[in-house]
């Protein structure tokens, strides 16, 4: 109920978007209120609060109460109201925390294991796998990379538009691209997949889901996290793809078996190699 509700506030009338605001700020106070008591509270009128309750799929302002208290007993964080300018650093902490952790609560719980389990499967036979990413999506493709080409596979990471569309023109069956786009509505990164289907490449996107990019792709890793427009506040879709990354390189590793880990420990010593030693 509070992502729907941050998720819509943008398109309420400016009464509701007020009363989007406080519940959103205050949602354990407001499940003990009447309507009238809340109505008082917020400045608004009750009929206010009852458009506000059917715009969200309530019958009522009783049903609304109850969704809610659902949300709240749920674990969802109480603090969802954007940073603003007098906040102090304890604010600071506390709001992007349960943002962050709610976000990533929000892919544990929604994720399709069926839709890893056969991304993995496709990462672990690739002859070779290209990563696509633009602005924040491209760094997080490159961080996904870093984390591959230690599993013994070809890999290459890239954040140029024209790069990875040509790219993906030179690949062939057997190999994969994993497309990364919180909107899934990135002109050239559906092009660059559609350029990767056609000469029989796998693709893979990390996107929302009803996105073109998810229409298309032959496995869509969903994460649909409500970004939040705020200008003082980092997007969190970058925290979700990450995450889904580190589940991807770890289902690859577990299927490369005993012979990776082997690999792996060359790795860990050769990094060790280059501390240095109190």
């Amino acid at each position: 109920m509070l992502t729907r509700i941050e998720a819509l506030r943008d398109q309420f009338r400016p009464s509701e978007r007020k009363l989007a605001e406080y519940v959103l700020a205050q949602p354990g106070e407001v499940i003990n209120l009447h309507m009238a008591d809340l109505a008082k509270r917020v400045g608004v009128s009750e009929p206010t609060i009852a458009r506000f309750c059917a715009t969200l799929g309530c019958s009522g302002f009783r049903e609304f109460k109850i969704k809610l208290a659902q949300n709240i007993a749920g674990g969802m964080p109480f603090i969802h109201q954007d940073v603003r300018p007098e906040d102090r650093a304890e604010a600071i902490i506390g709001k992007l925390a349960d943002r962050t952790i709610n976000n990533l609560m929000k892919v544990r719980a929604n994720l399709s294991a069926s839709a890893v389990e056969r991304a993995a499967d496709l990462m672990a036979r690739a002859r070779r796998i290209e990563f696509y990413g633009a602005g924040n999506s491209g760094i997080v493709a490159q961080d996904i990379q870093h984390k591959f080409f230690r599993l013994g596979i070809p890999t290459v990471a890239y954040i140029d538009p024209h790069v990875y569309n040509m790219s993906a023109l030179s690949l062939s069956r057997g190999d994969v691209v994993v497309t990364v786009s919180n909107s899934g509505r990135a002109r050239d990164i559906i092009e660059s997949a559609e350029n990767a289907l056609s000469v029989g490449a796998d693709v893979i996107a990390l996107t929302c889901s009803g996105s073109p990019l998810a229409r298309i792709a032959t496995v869509a890793l969903l994460s649909d996290v409500v970004e939040d427009a705020d200008i003082f506040v980092p997007m969190t879709s970058r925290m979700a793809h990450l995450l889904i990354g580190d589940i991807l390189t770890v289902a690859v590793a577990l299927r490369k078996g005993e012979a990776l880990q082997e690999r792996l420990a060359r790795n860990k010593q050769a990094v060790r190699q280059r501390r240095i030693v109190s």
